[in-house]
Order: C-alpha cells, then structure tokens, then sequence
C-alpha cells in the first residue's frame, strides 16, 4: 500500500501553532529571542525591543508588548527621533549585532567611551562573516540603542557618538 503525502493544509495549522506556543513562552519568560528546530523545520520568534529616551547616558532596553499598542506608539516615536540624531550609528548592513570580539570578552565600547574616527564600535555577522563597524567620527559614546546579539536592520541606529 503507498503512503500518502501528509495534508499541507494539518502542517501550516501545525506550524502557525508552534509559533504561538513559541511566542506565548516569549512572554512567559520576558526572553527577547527564541529559536528551536524539529524535524528539519527552524523556526525563530523574536520580540522588538526599544530603548528608553529618558536615559540618555544609560542602556535601558524597553520590552514592547502586544497588549497595549497605544502604548508602543510613542515608543516607536523615540526611535525614529533616535535614527534622526546628528550622533546616530546606523547599520550599514543587516545582520546580527555584538559588542565584543568574542563570548565573554570586553566589549569594543560602552557608554562614556571616547572613540576616534575609524575605531570598531562593534561587529555585525552577516552570512557568517564577522564585519567590523568602525565609527564615523571622533566623539563620546553617549547611549547604545541594541542589546548585544541583537538582530539589526540597515540603518538601524545602533548607538549615539556625540
């Protein structure tokens, strides 16, 4: 007897189910990224975070939740604002964000830094390839707008040299 191609229809209502599960344990643990794979299927959710412009000599990530969106409006505000800043580091490339050369290794800079034209302030993997992010200018770190390991967007501010 020949067996029968699973029903496509039972394995996206499969799939949409295990990222609501994934995202629900999102919320459960207040974790930013989640990622696991099954039976040759990776998925990966992962939350939006912003940062706080109350605090601009401090890294103070804000979680943005789906239950209040009026809430996450003037957030999102604050991040186009940030983008706008004369001192903004945008990311010339998409990828993964860190702060340091490696796993448990001082971080390339922090806020207060001062920084020269040219000198790395942080490295994004793209296609498994370490690029170094040197800064555009001579300044002092004044905030850090990413958390390390964060996925970033080209032109994502990534930090403020002022």
């Amino acid at each position: 007897m020949a067996r029968q191609p699973a029903d496509k229809s039972s394995s996206k209502n499969d799939d949409s189910a295990l990222i609501r599960e994934l995202a629900l344990l999102l919320d459960e643990t207040s974790l930013t990224e989640i990622e696991i794979e099954r039976a040759g299927l990776r998925v990966r959710v992962a939350r939006n975070i912003s940062v706080a412009a109350s605090l601009p000599h401090a890294y103070a990530p804000a979680m943005v939740g789906g239950s209040a969106p009026a809430a996450a409006m003037p957030v999102a505000a604050v991040v186009t604002d940030l983008a706008k800043h004369p001192g903004a580091v945008p990311s010339p490339m998409v990828g993964t964000a860190y702060w340091s050369p490696e796993p448990g290794a001082k971080p390339f800079v922090e806020v207060g830094t001062k920084v020269s034209a040219g000198q790395t302030l942080l490295i994004i993997e793209a296609m498994k390839t370490m690029n170094q992010i040197p800064s555009p200018r001579a300044g002092t770190v004044t905030q850090i707008l990413i958390e390390d390991g964060q996925p970033v967007e080209f032109g994502e501010p990534l930090m403020i040299i002022e």
